[in-house]
């Protein structure tokens, strides 16, 4: 190793850099990742192929300015230079460099990072007054020819460069080694890529665009953003506020939010969010940017626009505000741009005209109320007017109204199913290309000719139970991914004995293998109404993970050994195992059995072919396992009951599809007792695994927390439930489940449902976290009242139990230090992990709430809502606004507003009959309810949970998502709505979290806003659906839920 100096300037205070000079070692045996390699390079990891014409090395610039083009899988044998990515990452920020990491290590794309400026004989030490860009380019450039030689010439080389100096310089120097522009580069060997050559040119003349709009406009529609050293400075001496930007999707133009991060969110003087009133104070920051934000006077505060509003058209219409001035600031400056891809549509032919006769410079909107405008230049305008296309924003100068883009691709026609499918899942950051070969390849094999088998070897390190316990599993009908097995038997002491057995995917997922980085990049299977994709292959998940019945797999075992009458704990032990799982139930079987109804026993296959004794007295065990695993659940539940464990309500919807995709109705699912089973079981196992793995690594293990919500978040709760004469009691988890209980009208059950839903609006997202990064006093879950909790259960569909499976089994190993070791992360890449994870699951919650959105509008897109009895329904009034309330309608889950005024000034009339018509009049706000006059004297009031009659309404648009709306038919109650509700009274505990779960992204928005932000929070979500799915496979989903009651039904 030889040891050498490397001179670096930092930024320091203000108007000064700082000269560093720090150590820097060379080494000669940095590996080349080359396929070629003839040398002793270590050749674990990926590796470079050597089955393509050249290898090609792009430049710094070019990496950074045209790295969505090397994305392209067809671009194979690309050598990224260490030096090219460590200007990326200084130059354009943590989200560029980070998808770059990413792009590097997809076993998908033929390409490698080489360590250049760590191996001996490719470093180059900067000389005396040579700038940064030449000696970027002439380090990449050394390292080519390096590379080249290093692989004795069997592969030409082609660096790629904008630097034209370069190309002069080094085009002929070295043979094999061709220095050429990038632009000449695709026209000589990708010549026939037409998407190439497409992105290429609308980078360039976005590029161009910039540099002339900037010599051209002297006016500022800005003002410009202040240094960061500035920002820095201001912010650690409490003058700006960091936070990130929030705008408000319904009033996009006017209203933005500034949730507080950091230092700034220990600031004991503001205790809600700072508003951001209109786009000159957001001074080009566009949402999910972290920015520096500078208070207004007191007497510049604004207040809250709560009037019900469909978009930002509408704002001019409604703007009266009856929340209290808060907090109002301005942006000073962006610390960080969160910029993603966007989808957005083209104008139309008669909006085109009106942009004017420039046609290469065209407005497009994205799909995301939230974003701006966005201009980039393109001559396919005409040809995409019907199309969603993938846009990226590149700079938004203070001279420019708008931001400036380029046209990246097309994603499908609007409308189409796919296209649609598509922009949810680019909106979301979610790529889910088909596993790659080399991840494939990984698998074990296993086909109807030849299954899978137990290992000799690997047996005689198991528990072996198959021949010693009765294991069966109680999932979805139709489930493939069964990554959870239950077991109970009496032990010889007359105690008892309960398992639950997990299938042990980290034995086929070796860490840090190409399915682990795959999986771990996914994080989460994603679950949409029709569809899934899967964080495992097949092959695992469906196949040899699954713990289907009659076959032997391998499993994670958490077993207790219970009193036989108390049920309290005596023991418990942790292993891997073999089971051979016996039944395959789906709940409504299991349901049927526990209820003591024999009648569906022919549906269960294991007992088909049996004799009839033999088969009564399987029938006998497993009736007796149940029951018994049932007394067990309710013993367990009790017990987190009287700790405060929380339940929240809410009605879940099943979409029937037909073979074609279109929806044939939607069910509301009834809940079962043995859901509740099945879940206490799951979290009991969770629970057990959090303490025995937090136990062993304190610094660096796994668990999952629920922070108590603040109570001003309980405002409008408590108020809404004041209009039925109930108290509410937020000051604890138990006083809360207590009031929730009181809080019931028996001629009601909806009340008591609503009262449940507007509760976790004011809970916060249950996170993953690592245990080195938090004090234990922090590690409690408020939903599920316990100490300590993780995710366990699901390792099939969840990466962070991946990591617990790996932290439970070092936990529980007798094995050396060093395979402990290869379990582990530090503090700070578990971090990193657990905020990854977290940022996934987010996502997943958000694509499967959109598709759902897609889904019920596709139901009422096409009906004759005055024809079609199945658009009206029961609605019952959850909130109050100033124009109109948001209604909840129980028969499909539909949370949506409801207008009392029209766009015409007109105010609803109800008749004599129940009917209802708009006149002349106005209305008054109270509250909890809200009157409507007529100028003719004729008035009508609407309270809290009254239920009236309404019309669903689906509602189209170009370039957005489609949204549903209510029209209010009646003001009395749809006379057959009711028994599909009523049947319900009963509050199952297995409903513990379903509405947690369908508004986790509203219960995270809602967590830091005071009372005036909550009752915009809820109408800002009324077009969507916070308390239903509609996934005919969906009680998998609650792998996303809020207080993880549910994880176990996948």
């Amino acid at each position: 190793m030889q040891r050498a100096e490397k001179v670096v300037q930092l930024r320091g205070p203000p108007g000064r850099a700082v000269r560093v000079v720090r150590e820097h070692y060379l080494r000669p045996d940095v590996p080349c990742r080359s396929a070629l390699c003839r040398a002793a390079c270590a050749r674990d990891g990926k590796l470079l192929s050597d089955d393509v014409t050249h290898y090609v090395v792009p430049d710094w610039k070019v990496v950074q300015d045209y790295l969505e083009i090397l994305e392209f899988p067809e671009l194979k044998g690309i050598i990224f230079m260490q030096t090219a990515c460590q200007a990326v990452q200084h130059q354009r920020g943590r989200r560029q460099y980070n998808k770059l990491r990413n792009l590097m290590k997809d076993a998908r794309h033929d390409c490698i990072l080489f360590a250049n400026e760590f191996q001996q004989h490719s470093y180059l030490p900067r000389e005396r007054g040579e700038s940064m860009e030449k000696w970027q380019t002439r380090s990449i450039y050394n390292a080519a020819v390096w590379y080249y030689n290093h692989c004795l010439g069997q592969m030409p080389v082609v660096m790629v460069t904008e630097d034209e100096d370069a190309i002069r310089q080094y085009g002929n120097e070295t043979e094999g080694v061709f220095v050429i522009s990038f632009k000449n580069y695709l026209d000589n060997f990708w010549l026939d890529l037409k998407a190439a050559h497409e992105l290429f040119d609308s980078i360039l003349q976005s590029r161009r665009e910039r540099e002339s709009e900037s010599q051209e406009n002297n006016g500022k529609e800005y003002p410009e953003h202040l240094p960061m050293e500035v920002l820095e400075a201001g912010i650690k001496s409490g003058r700006y506020i960091q936070g990130i930007l929030n705008v408000n999707k319904h009033r996009a133009q006017m209203e933005a939010f500034v949730r507080l991060q950091g230092a700034s969110r220990k600031k004991k003087d503001l205790q809600s969010d700072i508003l951001i009133y209109g786009t000159k104070a957001r001074n080009r920051a566009i949402h999910g940017d972290v920015v520096a934000v500078e208070l207004l006077p007191l007497h510049e505060w604004k207040g809250r626009t709560v009037a019900l509003c469909e978009n930002e058209a509408d704002e001019k219409a409604s703007g009266d505000t009856s929340s209290e001035p808060m907090p109002t600031g301005r942006v000073v400056g962006i610390i960080q741009k969160n910029w993603r891809d966007y989808v957005v549509t083209f104008p139309s032919k008669e909006e085109s005209q009106t942009q004017g006769k420039n046609v290469q410079k065209i407005l497009v909107t994205p799909w995301d109320y939230r974003i701006p405008k966005i201009r980039i230049s393109t001559q396919q305008a005409e040809a995409l007017q019907d199309c969603r296309v993938i846009v990226r924003i590149d700079a938004w100068e203070s001279t420019s109204v708008y931001p400036n883009g380029h046209f990246v691709r097309v994603l499908g026609r609007i409308g189409d199913l796919e296209g649609e499918i598509a922009a949810i899942l680019v909106e979301n950051g979610i790529s889910v290309a088909p596993f790659s070969e080399v991840q494939m390849s990984e698998m074990p094999v296993s086909t109807l000719e030849n299954p899978w088998r137990v290992n000799p070897e690997e047996e005689l390190k198991r528990v072996d139970l198959r021949d010693t316990h009765l294991v069966f599993s109680i999932d979805p009908k139709g489930c493939e991914d069964v990554d959870d097995t239950l077991s109970v038997r009496a032990l010889a002491n007359g105690n008892l004995e309960l398992g639950v057995h997990i299938a042990d995917v980290t034995h086929f997922v070796p860490v840090n293998s190409y399915t682990d980085l795959e999986a771990r990049a996914r994080a989460t299977t994603y679950y949409l109404a029709d569809r899934r994709y899967d964080m495992l292959p097949s092959v695992l998940s469906a196949d040899i993970c699954s713990l289907l019945s009659g076959v032997d797999r391998y499993a994670v075992s958490v077993m207790w050994e219970l009193d036989k009458t108390s049920y309290e704990i005596q023991r418990v032990w942790y292993n891997r195992t073999i089971i051979r799982s016996a039944y395959k139930l789906h709940y409504e079987a299991a349901q049927a059995l526990l209820d003591g109804d024999l009648s569906g026993v022919d549906e269960i296959l294991e007992l088909k072919e049996l004799d009839e004794r033999t088969r009564q007295q399987k029938l006998n065990e497993l009736v007796w396992a149940i029951g018994k695993l049932t007394d067990i659940a309710r013993h367990v539940r009790a017990k987190r009951d009287s700790c405060g464990a929380l339940e929240l309500e809410g009605v879940e919807i099943r979409v029937l599809l037909d073979d074609k995709k279109n929806i044939h109705d939607l069910i509301p699912k009834q809940p079962l007792e043995v859901h509740e089973t099945v879940a206490e079981c799951m979290i009991l196992a969770n629970h057990w695994v959090a303490k025995k793995i937090w136990e062993k690594f304190p610094q660096q293990a796994v668990l999952r927390q629920h922070p108590p919500p603040r109570q001003e978040f309980f405002s409008e709760l408590r108020e809404c439930a004041s209009a039925k004469g109930f108290v509410i009691d937020t000051w604890s988890n138990k006083a809360l489940a207590d009031s929730l209980d009181r809080a019931n009208d028996p001629l009601d059950p909806i009340v008591n449902k609503l009262l449940r839903s507007m509760a976790t609006q004011a809970m916060s997202n249950a996170l993953y976290f690592s245990t080195g990064s938090c004090s234990e006093e922090e590690f409690h879950h408020y939903g599920l009242a316990l100490d300590k909790y993780t995710h366990f259960t699901s390792p099939i569909r969840r990466y962070a139990d991946i990591a617990v499976h790996r932290l439970i089994v070092a936990a529980t190993l007798k094995d050396t230090k060093e395979n402990i070791k290869d379990s582990l992360f530090s503090n700070k890449d578990l971090d990193e992990l657990c905020s990854h994870i977290n940022n996934r699951n987010r996502a997943a919650q958000r694509a499967q709430k959109q598709s759902t959105e897609l889904f019920q509008c596709m139901y009422f897109k096409d009906k004759v809502a005055e024809a079609d009895e199945r658009c009206v329904a029961d609605g019952v009034i959850y909130s109050i606004r100033t124009n109109g309330v948001l209604v909840f309608v129980p028969r499909y889950g539909i949370k949506a507003p409801a207008y009392l005024k029209n766009k015409e000034g007109l105010v609803i009339s109800c008749q004599s009959d129940g009917s209802c018509e708009w006149k002349p009049g106005f209305l008054q706000h109270f509250q909890n309810r809200i009157t409507s006059t007529t100028t003719a004297g004729e008035s009508v009031t609407l309270s809290l949970f009254e239920h009236i009659t309404v019309k669903i309404l689906g509602q189209s648009s170009r370039c957005h998502a489609d949204t549903l709306k209510l029209e209010i038919v009646s003001n009395t109650p749809y006379e057959t709505a009711n028994a599909d509700v009523s049947q319900n009274s009963h509050v199952m505990k297995s409903d513990l979290v379903k509405e947690v779960t369908k508004s986790a992204e509203e219960a995270q928005l809602a967590q830091e806003r005071a009372r005036a932000e909550i009752i915009q929070e809820e109408y800002q979500e009324y077009c969507q659906t916070k308390g239903t799915s509609l996934y005919q496979l969906l009680e998998e989903i609650r792998d996303l839920d809020l207080l993880d009651v549910t994880e176990h039904e996948v």
